[in-house]
């Protein structure tokens, strides 16, 4: 029942792909933001040419762009792309990844073995209840697998070698994409739209199998230096003014109960500080907004520097310098504008078998980005789960229909395409 319909070597690929460290860094003055990426970037244009796709580039700046001709007849096929990121999450190590394989795993807790203490269960977790009897991969517990975004990396190159094999299967011209730093908020900076040459994308970088997401947050940061006074702290009575002690009285000001990532879900937005440094002279922090209503962040913002303002009042002879960056915006408002894009992968998905789930992406990917360059881009599920984490897991079964989908999806466009 659960054997795939078009066999691939996704799941080999994945499992050597996970091995390579390639977390990108914040702060970064090189684009991509870490050496490592390229070994990878560089691993995926040979293997696309021995699958032996001859159209295949990599640019100065790390992005893959590789070609599948067309197999049909007809002339009125849009062409169409699919993309994946191969950087990992900084926020947990990438280093020296150990996958795992739990064959036809029969529902017990998983207990990773470099660090007992993760441990995966089914109450905690009701994604994986739903893998009882699959094969589950995992990482040993000392680091992330790194199925985000790397099982959309390996699904995108099964279909390719799919379909390279079979040009039996008709299909428009299929764009395929690898891009670098897509986890420090970079992805697309150098992501040439009219080079790329396709009518819309999808993005493979999502969770359960049948997820087609349309909807994602609108994103700001902010960076918040407060700035106090250091001197002896035997002789600073009076004269000592401490920036972390300002900036500590602005985080606990933030609600408590109320728009932080801890303590809301759905279409909720929020507000979460997430990096902190500095000493007694300046501290900063910095802090992500997030909204599904675009004019929701401007009441975060609003809020977040009436609070420094009050740390500030609070604290005399302290100041605060408030900066404020866009990140992202909802690629719904692109995305309803173009159905049609939508449309063919739902049905995809329906041929897959599978049950169409379209809930919101509490996060952004690079079609958020994408989609107000020109490109639609909706995201597509990849099987990942739990990540950013020492738990993070995936199924095969869901790689192996992400493959499916992806396929399915070309056949979709060129049926729909005017003989």
């Amino acid at each position: 029942m659960d054997e795939p319909k078009y066999p691939t070597s996704c799941v080999e690929r994945f499992l050597d792909y996970v091995k390579l460290d390639t977390q990108s860094r914040e702060g970064s003055d090189t684009f991509p933001s870490t050496e490592s990426q390229w070994v990878l970037l560089r691993k995926l244009v040979a293997e696309l040419r021995q699958m032996g796709i001859a159209d295949v580039e990599i640019d100065p700046h790390g992005y893959v762009f590789a070609t599948l001709p067309a197999t049909t007849g007809k002339r009125n096929v849009p062409t169409i792309g699919f993309l994946a990121h191969v950087d990992t999450s900084p926020e947990t190590t990438g280093a020296g990844v150990r996958p795992i394989l739990h064959p036809k795993w029969s529902g017990e807790a998983i207990v990773l073995p470099d660090d007992p203490t993760i441990v995966l269960r089914t109450d905690e977790d009701p994604d994986l209840a739903s893998q009882l009897g699959r094969d589950i991969i995992t990482a040993s517990g000392t680091t992330l697998l790194g199925a985000d975004d790397k099982a959309g990396v390996a699904e995108i190159m099964g279909a390719a070698e799919w379909l390279s094999r079979h040009p039996e299967i008709p299909h428009g011209v299929v764009r395929l994409g690898f891009t670098p730093d897509e986890e420090v908020g970079q992805g697309t900076r150098f992501f040439d739209v009219a080079r790329f040459g396709a009518h819309c994308a999808y993005t493979l970088d999502g969770g359960r199998a049948g997820e087609l997401q349309t909807e994602t947050f609108s994103a700001d940061s902010i960076h918040c230096v407060f700035h106090g006074f250091n001197t002896h702290p035997g002789y600073a009575k009076g004269k000592m003014v401490n920036a972390i002690k300002v900036a500590a009285d602005f985080i606990a000001r933030l609600p408590p109960g109320r728009l932080s990532p801890e303590t809301t879900a759905g279409h909720e937005g929020y507000v979460h500080p997430y990096i902190f440094e500095g000493g007694v002279d300046r501290a900063a922090v910095k802090i992500l907004l997030r909204d599904f209503a675009t004019p929701g962040l401007r009441d975060h913002e609003a809020l977040v520097r009436g609070l420094a303002e009050e740390a500030v009042r609070a604290y005399p002879g302290s100041r605060c310098e408030v900066e404020l960056n866009e990140s992202y915006r909802n690629m719904k408002a692109v995305l309803d504008q173009n159905p049609q894009i939508v449309e063919r992968a739902s049905e995809a998905i329906a041929r897959a078998g599978l049950e169409l789930r379209n809930d919101p992406i509490r996060g952004g990917t690079d079609g958020s980005r994408l989609s107000f360059m020109g490109l639609p881009t909706p995201n597509l599920f990849a099987g990942e789960h739990a990540i950013h984490s020492r738990k993070e897991w995936v199924s095969t079964w869901e790689m192996h229909k992400a493959v499916e989908v992806i396929i399915e999806i070309c056949r979709v466009w060129e049926e729909r395409a005017p003989s």
